[in-house]
Parts: structure tokens; C-alpha cells; sequence
């Protein structure tokens, strides 16, 4: 009968190979969490790291209990089949890994992931014995070794169940669980592993041949040491990345609920809660498309009619004069109120502006249901209104006009204002039918159109003007946005609200966003020519971003006035940005690729979120000014901004405000670290000289009341 040698195991290396077990387990565990991030780059790299410090860790927990198996001659092992075990180790880390981060978990991924982890880990435990290159070999008990199989299949499974167990569980419940199921998985993993050590049988008179090669308890401290360190970092970094995204969740959650805010401001008037020209165009757009298909269904029988109604208030500009626009708004306020009980249910009223408001009815009759609810309208508005305890006189011009008896569809809200305006020239409180003959305003935009397209042609007439934007937290120049003026030799300086809807209309914007490209490149060299490098911020159209070539033509701007690529700034109104995302997506990249800064203007007017916005490469978001303008009397406007300007920073977007008009709204976003200033408060829009004079300290009439001290020198990054 054979003699075998006599075995022994130290049992504080025991229990120290039981706490590498549980601790590989815990992070495995949370490793699993990771590897079913949804973005797959993230997903891959948690996949391949946690492979590699997992793996590290089970083999190290085998090498140690390696360590506290002792026989009474000296033992070693070899380095080439240890390697090999610490590969299996990774193998099986990386199967593991692979299953947990799948969407569910089903019986065949759970019996397959099972056999191949439970095969993988045995093969990493007996490649591992094999490294004892003992002479004779090792005599195994094959039943035992069956049984260590079985335990490693069985744990597989467990851990597996394991891994989607805690995934369902709320975050609380599983933070004092998971230390649990790490313990359990770690007794596991050392069942299978001292299992199958009591498989091995050595006869008397064997030799460890590889008893020099690795061997020594220094050994087995250093691989232990290195393992839980690797191990450390992995969890340590895994809990960073938990945490980071916690707190972007959080943001996210705070964002959601600032985009609803968004979405309904969008579409409402904030002072008189009525639905604003956005709205109520587009339910007109709705209403006209209803209109044509009833038209095509409908024969033989009267098909109702679409009307708008504009209300303009007549006597308005002397209350906001003499009473202060607190009344004024009161004064508004009031009259949307009567609007509203006035017209019928099924109408849309909405405010658009100022003192204009408007009407949408649908199937209507004829032309005097129209006029009756004119006749309303008036008389609710002529009552009498108190404000500020003083009496108001007021009353309202209504314009008519009604689809199809009045023209084009698209062109209905521009005849009922034409129709309110000869309402008005008459002396007010009345109503006026469409005609004909009231629309000279076309020919007035005609007229603008050949003054545009001579301005562009003869040159001399178009400027550019300059808005500095400062730095919230240094005070200095981070730049200027470029602001089109026209210096028409009749009407005088011109606007761009005036002439870009006509410059739209009538396919000219592409040529006067080109003359700006080139403007603003070629005022950029003038003033590095005298030692001033600035940033300078143009404004895109959407008809400029649909064009094949603007990148190129950009670039060749830049390189013919030896401009860098970073020194120019293109901004895009987010509603713009939003309406054909393809198309912006394909312009930004080009842009992005030659170097452009990229940055989305009046951020908060369109539908987007930040999440849209995450898919174009912009550095730089502007809030719009019309939540600067609330944001020190309204707290749904300061938790907007704050939300906003919070996200933004998490995206690695730096945060512009526009509008700024008060001490107030400039000391609130600075308190809440908004990255750039911009506006009436820190500096008008000025020419290219005026500006060069400013920053060498010489304040032009109607400027800031900043000066260059408080700015400091002027520089861009």
C-alpha cells in the first residue's frame, strides 16, 4: 500500500485566504454593476479592468491558500504554469463579468455562464497545483476532484444569482447586503479550493523540482499585498465613479424638472399665463391643416371657416409711461383676463407682444360670428379698470381676418394685423375687416429687400458692433459677440430684428452671414495688428448650417486674415440647434474639426434638454435672457438658471448669461458661478474703435460703468 506524506495547513493563512476570497467577491459584486453601464465604451473598459483586478484577486486567494498547505519537504512552483493560472483566473473574472453585465439573466446564460466559470476556475486550481513540479507526481483522488468541480459549478451559479439578486434590490438594501454575499460567495470560492487541495495525495519520497524557482513566505506576503492594493484601488475607483454618478443623477433629476419648467415657459406667456406666439402658431398651423381635410372629405355641405382675431390695446404706452410698468403689467394682466371670459371656449387666445394679443377660432360660420365676438372683446376691455388705485381708461383696436375669405393661409396673422391697423388709424376701440388694400406692408418689406440687396452689393452701409462678455470670476474681457447693425441712408441705424426676417424671406441671409464670417475675421487681424487678441463670438442661422460648404468657407476666412481657429465663436439659438438635429449634428462637427469654439445661444426658449445637447460638440451654453431678467424676482426662474448652469458645468460646458441689466441679476449668477457675463450692466454693444478705446481705458458714450482697472487687462484665453 502506498505511503503517503503527511499534510498540514497554518490556519491564520487560511482565514487570511477566506478575507482575499470575501474582498475579491465585494468587488466583484460591484464591478458587476459597472459592466452594464448603457454606453458600451464605459461598459467595455469597467469590463476589461475588472477582469483584470477580479481575476487577480481569486488567484491571488488561491496562491495564498497555496501558501498554507505545507508538506515536510520544501515546495516551490514553477513560473510558467503559475502564470498560467493567474491567466485562467482572468478568464474566468472575465466570464463572470460578461453574464453579469447581460440585461436578465436567463436559464441557459445561467447554466452556461455556470459550467464555463466553475471548468474555468478548477482549470485555474489544478494548473496551479501543477506548478508543484513534484517527483513523483501528484496521486489524485479522482471522487474528490469531481466533488471540487461540482462546488465550482455550484458556486458559479451562486455567485451569478448573486450579482442579479443585489442588482434588483434598492440601493440601501443592497449596500448591507452585498458585504453578506461577498462573505458567502468567499466561502465558496475557499470550499473549492480546499476540496480539491484534499484531492492531492503525495507519496513518500517525493521531490519538489521546482523548490528554488518561487517559493518563500516573503512570496506569498508580496503577491497578497499587491493583490488587495489592486483590488483597493479597483473598488476604490469603482465608488468614485458610483458617486460621480450618483451626483449626476441627482443633477439629472434636477434638470428634468427645470426642462419641464422650460417646456411649459416655452410655450406661455409668464406675466398673463396665456399661450405665447409659439403656441398659438402652431395650433393655427393645426387648425388650417383640420380645415384642409375636412375640405377634401367634405361635399355638398358648408365648411367651416379659420379666423384670427388681433387685439391691440389702445392708450397702453401713456399707462406704462406715467404709471410705471408695475400698472402696466397689472394693466395687462387684467386685460388677457377679459380676453379670455369674453371669447368662447373652444378659441385660443394667446399674447405675443407687448400689448398685442390674438384669437384662433375655428369652424366658424361666417364673417359675423367674427365680428360679434369683436364687438365682445371691445366692450370687455373699454370697462372700467382700477390699478394701482387709479382709474384706467382703456379700450382695443381688433383686426379680422378669416381663411379662406381673406387670402393665403400662411399669410392669415399678417392680414388680421394689417386689418387691426387700419382698425387703429381710425381712432381705436373699433374692429376692421380684412381687404386688400391693406397690405402695403408687403410692399414696405420689398422696398427693404432692394435696400439690403444695394448694401450688400455697394458696401459701407452694414456694420458690426461689439458686445464684451466678462469673466464672472476674474472680471476680465472673455471675449465680444458680434452684433449686426444696418446704417440705412434714409431709415438710419437699423437693427438686425428688423431686417434678418427679410434677409430670410428673401434668400439673402446666406450672403450677409458670409459678409459677417468675413467682417469679423478680418476686424480680429486688425486689432492683433495692434497687439489685442480677442475672441469674437458671430451668430449662425439655420439657413447658414444647412449650407454644404460653411465650414470651408470659415476656414478659408480664418486662413486668410491668419486667424487661429480657437479665437472664433459660433452661436446657434437652440431652437435652431433642435429643428433639424442631423443638420446641426454634421455642421458642429465640421466646425468643431477645424477648430471653431461652438456654443448654443438663448438656451431655455426652445424644447431641448442638456441631454440633446450632449450630442453636439459645444463648449459654451448662453442662458436666455429672459430668465436673467427674472431671476432676482422669481424663484422658479433662480432654480432654472441654477439648474441649468449646475448641469452644464457636470457636461464640462461653461455658462454665459445674456441680458445682464441690474447689480441685482449680476451679484445672483456670479453667486451661483456662472462662468460669463454679458450685458447692458457691464457694457453696450459698441463699434470696433470704441471697443479698442475701452479696453485701453477710455469710456465711450452710453459704455459700461466698468473700467479697464476693474476688467484688468484684457485677455483671452
Amino acid at each position: 500500500m502506498t505511503q503517503y506524506l503527511p499534510s498540514i495547513y497554518s490556519p491564520w493563512i487560511v482565514a487570511a485566504s477566506l478575507l482575499i476570497a470575501s474582498f475579491a467577491s465585494y468587488v466583484a459584486l460591484d464591478l458587476a454593476k459597472r459592466a452594464q453601464s448603457r454606453e458600451r465604451g464605459v461598459a467595455r473598459n469597467w469590463w476589461l479592468g475588472g477582469s483584470l483586478a477580479m481575476g487577480t484577486g481569486i488567484w491571488c486567494m488561491h496562491f495564498v491558500g497555496m501558501l498554507a498547505f505545507s508538506l515536510p519537504i520544501a515546495l516551490g512552483y514553477t513560473l510558467g504554469l503559475t502564470a498560467a493560472s493567474w491567466f485562467a483566473a482572468v478568464v474566468v473574472s472575465a466570464i463572470a463579468l460578461h453574464v453579469a453585465g447581460q440585461g436578465a439573466l436567463t436559464w441557459p446564460s445561467l447554466a452556461g455562464g455556470s459550467l464555463a466559470m466553475g471548468l474555468g476556475i478548477c482549470a485555474m486550481h489544478y494548473i496551479g497545483m501543477a506548478a508543484l513540479d513534484m517527483s513523483p507526481a501528484i496521486v489524485w483522488d479522482a471522487r474528490i476532484v469531481a466533488a471540487s468541480a461540482l462546488i465550482g459549478v455550484g458556486a458559479s451559479g451562486a455567485a451569478l444569482l448573486m450579482f442579479f439578486w443585489l442588482r434588483r434590490l434598492a440601493e440601501r438594501s443592497a449596500v448591507v447586503l452585498q458585504p453578506l454575499a461577498a462573505l458567502v460567495m468567499g466561502i465558496a470560492i475557499c470550499s473549492m479550493h480546499y476540496t480539491g487541495m484534499a484531492a492531492a495525495n503525495f507519496p513518500e519520497g517525493s521531490v519538489c523540482l521546482s523548490a528554488d524557482v518561487l517559493s518563500g513566505p516573503e512570496l506569498g506576503t508580496i503577491v497578497s499585498v499587491f493583490s488587495v492594493a489592486l483590488l483597493a484601488m479597483t473598488l476604490l475607483t469603482s465608488m468614485m465613479d458610483a458617486r460621480m454618478r450618483s451626483s449626476l443623477k441627482v443633477a439629472n433629476v434636477k434638470l428634468e424638472s427645470a426642462n419641464e419648467e422650460l417646456r411649459r415657459r416655452a410655450f406661455q406667456d409668464p406675466l398673463t399665463g396665456l399661450p405665447n406666439r409659439m403656441l398659438f402658431e402652431d395650433r393655427l398651423a393645426h387648425a388650417l391643416q383640420r380645415h384642409a381635410r375636412a375640405a377634401e372629405q367634405i361635399s355638398g355641405r358648408t365648411l367651416g371657416k379659420v379666423a384670427v382675431l388681433f387685439v391691440d390695446l389702445d392708450g397702453f404706452k401713456p399707462v406704462n409711461d406715467s404709471m410705471g410698468h408695475a400698472v402696466g403689467d397689472t394693466v395687462l394682466i387684467e386685460a388677457a383676463r377679459r380676453l379670455r371670459e369674453a371669447a368662447r371656449d373652444a378659441d385660443t387666445v394667446a399674447r405675443i407682444g407687448g400689448d398685442e394679443f390674438v384669437l384662433l377660432m375655428e369652424d366658424v360660420s361666417s364673417v359675423a360670428d367674427c365680428a360679434s365676438l369683436a364687438r365682445r372683446l371691445i366692450a370687455a376691455l373699454t370697462a372700467p379698470l382700477e390699478a394701482a388705485g387709479r382709474r384706467v381708461a382703456l379700450s382695443g383696436s381688433v383686426g379680422i381676418a378669416v381663411y379662406p375669405d381673406h387670402g393665403d393661409a400662411d399669410k392669415l396673422l399678417l392680414n388680421a394685423d394689417a386689418a387691426m391697423y387700419t382698425a387703429k388709424r381710425t381712432g381705436g376701440g373699433t374692429y376692421a375687416l380684412y381687404e386688400a388694400r391693406m397690405d402695403e406692408g408687403a410692399q414696405e418689406q420689398l422696398n427693404l429687400q432692394n435696400d439690403l440687396r444695394l448694401a450688400l452689393e455697394s458696401g459701407g452701409q452694414l456694420a458690426l458692433h461689439y458686445q464684451p462678455k466678462i469673466d464672472g470670476a476674474q472680471g476680465q474681457i472673455r471675449g465680444v459677440e458680434a452684433l449686426l447693425r444696418w446704417n440705412h441712408p434714409e431709415r438710419g441705424m437699423l437693427g438686425p430684428n428688423l431686417f434678418i426676417p427679410i434677409a430670410e424671406r428673401f434668400g439673402l441671409i446666406n450672403t450677409l452671414g458670409n459678409w459677417v464670417i468675413d467682417e469679423a475675421c478680418r476686424q480680429m487681424r486688425a486689432w492683433a495688428e495692434t497687439g489685442l487678441r480677442m475672441r469674437v463670438a458671430i451668430n449662425l442661422s439655420v439657413h447658414q448650417l444647412r449650407e454644404p460648404d460653411l465650414a470651408t468657407r470659415i476656414e478659408a476666412a480664418l486662413e486668410r486674415n491668419f486667424i487661429d481657429p480657437s479665437q472664433l465663436l459660433c452661436e446657434i439659438t437652440e431652437s435652431v440647434a433642435m429643428e433639424d438635429l442631423k443638420s446641426t449634428q454634421r455642421a458642429f462637427d465640421e466646425l468643431a474639426r477645424i477648430g471653431v469654439f461652438l456654443s448654443i445661444d438663448d438656451f431655455g426658449t426652445g424644447y431641448s434638454s442638456l441631454s440633446y445637447l450632449r450630442q453636439l460638440p459645444a463648449r459654451q451654453l448662453k442662458i436666455d435672457r429672459s430668465f436673467v431678467a427674472d431671476v432676482e424676482a422669481s424663484t422658479d426662474a433662480r432654480a432654472i438658471v441654477s439648474a441649468v448652469i449646475q448641469l452644464a458645468h457636470e457636461l464640462g460646458l461653461r455658462v454665459v448669461a445674456e441680458g445682464v441689466e441690474t447689480q441685482g441679476q449680476h451679484d445672483i449668477l456670479l453667486e451661483m458661478q456662472c462662468d460669463e457675463l454679458q450685458g447692458f450692466y457691464l457694457a453696450r454693444p459698441m463699434s470696433a474703435e470704441a471697443l479698442e478705446a475701452w479696453t485701453e481705458g477710455h469710456k465711450p458714450a452710453g459704455s459700461a460703468d466698468f473700467s479697464p482697472s476693474v476688467l484688468g487687462e484684457p485677455f483671452m484665453e
